[in-house]
């Protein structure tokens, strides 16, 4: 997935079952289309999905500078560790999927009725009146 820092929105996120760059690269195209940036830093961890060819070369083509974390550093990516911990809690966790279409709705469902419109509200430091 990819998660603006800023509005704390899933911009852009995809689904498979692998983990080879082409997913990251979705990803990444959902997030373009969708914001279409004029410039833009991509963090990440250093998993081989980011370091690859194919992502690097996508970057380069779309103008957006990838950052990666430090080796170890669970702090740098906590933004999106907190996220995934979220929807495993409360999607993945509470049923099972008798196929990847379902579960793939379901995580559209979560992100876009949910977590996009409602959840990210409750924390956005811009709504907690200086309690942040």
């Amino acid at each position: 997935m990819v998660l603006d820092v800023w509005s704390r929105r899933i911009v852009g996120w995809a689904m498979a079952t692998h983990l080879r760059a082409e997913l990251v690269v979705s990803a990444l195209d959902m997030a373009l289309a969708q914001r279409r940036p004029r410039s833009v830093i991509h963090h990440s961890d250093r998993g081989c999905q980011y370091t690859s060819y194919a992502f690097g070369k996508r970057c380069q083509q779309m103008g957006v500078m990838p950052s990666m974390g430090s080796v170890g550093d669970a702090y740098d990516n906590a933004m999106a560790e907190s996220f995934f911990a979220t929807l495993e809690r409360e999607v993945l966790n509470r049923r099972r999927f008798k196929t990847q279409a379902e579960a793939r709705m379901a995580v559209f469902e979560w992100i876009e009725g949910w977590y996009n419109p409602h959840r990210r509200a409750t924390c956005h430091p811009s709504t907690t009146r200086g309690n942040y």
